[in-house]
């Protein structure tokens, strides 16, 4: 870690970055900005109108009336936003059709909730289409009363909403130590964040009552892969839920409809979609998922088996690779942080190349096991700049950088769980691109 940055308490912060939306903080900013450009080229802030400017130009839409809605629909974005759809990588190669995946434009997400046509989808033989009358949820094994619900038994429970990230053990892995892909998206839109609705899986596994001995459980999905995985049962009766809707609305079918399980905090494919079955047992069972699959490779040849937490990372989305600043002046640095472990609690951001580093402000609500907001005022002199950010959860973890990675575990071959800090370079010209070397 340098030297030069440290940990500083909020009340050490300057008062115009500590307070969300300080007016006088806002002002000396884009004031700074202005006199930064000389009032040549003013960016992030209004130009002022010259002299007896004309009045403002009454657009068409204000001259007649907007389309009338439909008796009813599914609403839509507007046509100017078709661009911001999820993408598959432009990296991988993808020769096995079926098992695929597309990633969230993080770069065009304003919140810490991923609208649900841009949330990241993950599938290994392809998507089904289950009918939720027909749909059936089995629990056995350690059990003293083995029990079979429908869907429509499920939703009679109270439910339980949760907001909490969801993020590939793959998101990253093309850009360990160079340059592979070229927007955040691209890099890490294997994430995304949702309100989840469900109920708690450790209310059913009380129904059914558990047999001494059980320690882990079976998590099955219907889909034609039959996507298994072991989960501690310690993990499943924390904090696990049985999922069925997602930001106010029933899961998509490529979320899991009708019912998936939801593990807060661990790689996205412990989460199994399309959940029809949970065994409990006193061991686990060594799925391919769990030793040819979704295992890292560690010093002297072996592997990490059940890898499960994805630890404390961010990144910043704007200004990120692909965009381009129309020239000097003030911005406003933005990005998400999260961690499985917990809350964030502080994200510092080097605009020098991790030289130094000063405290980004953090955007309410912080919550446990979601995605948080950062924001960071920077005027930009004009001259080349690397920025990063790097992110503190509440068990004090700090994000690291690939090297000090590369201390504990392998990096080579088809490596997941990167939660290293990612810069940006931004060139003379405003370029802004991955600047991993």
């Amino acid at each position: 870690m340098p030297s030069t940055w440290r940990r500083r308490s909020a009340s050490s912060a300057r008062k115009d970055d500590r307070l969300d939306g300080a007016t006088s903080g806002r002002r000396r900013f884009l004031r700074d900005g202005v006199a930064i450009v000389g009032g040549a080229l003013i960016t992030g802030a209004a130009a002022p109108l010259a002299g007896q400017a004309a009045p403002l130009a009454i657009p068409e839409t204000n001259q007649k009336p907007g389309r009338p809605i439909a008796p009813a629909d599914y609403g839509q974005p507007s046509k100017f936003e078709a661009t911001v759809l999820r993408r598959r990588s432009d990296v991988l190669v993808n020769r096995q059709n079926l098992s695929d995946w597309s990633m969230t434009p993080l770069q065009s997400q304003l919140g810490i909730v991923t609208p649900n046509g841009l949330f990241f989808e993950r599938h290994h033989a392809g998507v089904p289409d289950i009918d939720p009358t027909a749909h059936r949820l089995v629990i056995h094994g350690l059990v003293k009363q083995p029990l079979m619900f429908t869907m429509d038994d499920l939703m009679r429970y109270p439910s339980v909403s949760r907001f909490h990230f969801l993020e590939c053990s793959g998101n990253t892995l093309t850009d360990w130590l160079k340059a592979a892909s070229t927007t955040v998206q691209q890099t890490h839109g294997l994430l995304s964040g949702a309100q989840w609705t469900g109920i708690p899986a450790a209310w059913l596994l009380d129904e059914a009552g558990l047999q001494a001995g059980a320690k882990w459980v079976l998590f099955e999905g219907a889909d034609a892969s039959g996507h298994t995985r072991s989960i501690p049962i310690d993990k499943v009766l924390d904090d696990v839920l049985l999922v069925y809707g997602q930001n106010g609305e029933m899961l998509r079918p490529e979320q899991g409809y009708p019912l998936r399980a939801f593990i807060p905090g661990w790689e996205g494919n412990v989460s199994v979609k399309w959940l029809r079955r949970i065994k409990v047992s006193d061991q686990p069972w060594h799925f391919r998922s769990e030793t040819a699959r979704y295992t890292d490779p560690m010093p002297g040849g072996k592997w990490r088996q059940f890898s499960f937490v994805m630890e404390c990372k961010s990144v910043i989305t704007r200004p990120s690779g692909g965009m381009k600043l129309p020239g000097p002046g003030p911005y406003e640095i933005q990005g998400f942080a999260w961690s499985g472990r917990g809350r964030i609690t502080a994200v510092d951001v080097s605009v020098d190349g991790g030289k130094n580093w000063q405290e980004a402000v953090l955007e309410g609500p912080v919550l446990d096991k979601s995605l948080a907001r950062f924001r960071y005022r920077w005027n930009w002199n004009g001259a080349p700049a690397t920025i990063a950010s790097r992110a503190v959860d509440s068990t004090g973890y700090i994000q690291p950088t690939v090297p000090d990675i590369q201390k504990a575990r392998a990096i080579s071959g088809f490596v997941q769980h990167h939660n290293g800090v990612f810069p940006w370079s931004v060139s003379a010209g405003g370029e802004v691109k991955n600047a991993i070397a």
